[in-house]
């Protein structure tokens, strides 16, 4: 039987996400040179310095384009990562048997995000005010601002790039690695990679996003007839 798709992500948003993620990837390197001291001998000539802000400063532009031109998708993808519920504790406790048995059963239907997304895209949010608001300190003000407030920005930016980090790998792993996402063609990675995911994956990881898609579809349909019967 030909396997059914049904997209998730357009293509603006999957090019908004890969610029992100490269640009993070290029802020991750240079930054751990900057910040493990083992590391600090391939700072030299500051160009890791160069590169880590010109990575940020596209990290930071990429959004805000992408918000002039996509401002409803911009929109609906931050009310997402507010929107919380009922829905999200029953994720929560179910999680544990999903992540570490593989027990696809035991978590309830979710919306087109599901909980653990909301709270990377959450963390993504934060973080990226964090990053450019520590980061614009740290370069710009480095030799005019405050010691205490220079202190408390190279801290903030620190400990908000461990956190991020981690969670970064959390997310590769759920994505790609953890049984429950392969094959890659039909999953989380083919929503980002191809814009599309299986009807089978949309229905076990996406439930109540699924319905609202079919829903959606299944009027728009019916209007069709009723347009066409009065013409």
């Amino acid at each position: 039987m030909e396997e059914q798709w049904i997209e998730r992500y357009r293509k603006p948003t999957r090019i908004l996400h890969w610029v992100y993620a490269a640009c993070f990837l290029v802020l991750l390197a240079t930054g751990l040179i900057l910040f493990l001291p083992p590391l600090a001998a391939l700072a030299q000539d500051s160009w890791t310095r160069i590169i880590h802000r010109v990575a940020s400063v596209i990290i930071i532009i990429a959004p805000i384009v992408y918000l002039v031109f996509n401002w409803k998708s911009a929109l609906k993808g931050l009310a997402d990562a507010f929107d919380w519920g009922w829905d999200d504790i029953g994720w929560l406790i179910a999680a544990p048997r999903y992540y570490f048995l593989a027990d696809e059963k035991a978590m309830p239907p979710q919306h087109h995000m599901n909980t653990g997304q909301k709270m990377w895209w959450l963390i993504v949010i934060v973080s990226g005010l964090v990053f450019t608001v520590t980061g614009i300190i740290m370069w710009a003000f480095k030799t005019t601002a405050p010691a205490a407030v220079l202190q408390w920005s190279v801290f903030a930016h620190d400990a908000v790039f461990v956190v991020t980090t981690s969670m970064l790998l959390l997310h590769v792993y759920l994505s790609v690695i953890h049984p429950l996402m392969r094959p890659l063609r039909t999953g989380a990675w083919s929503s980002m990679a191809r814009g599309k995911v299986s009807v089978e994956y949309a229905k076990s990881h996406h439930g109540k996003w699924y319905e609202e898609v079919v829903g959606r579809k299944e009027a728009e349909s019916e209007w069709e007839k009723v347009e066409v019967t009065t013409k």
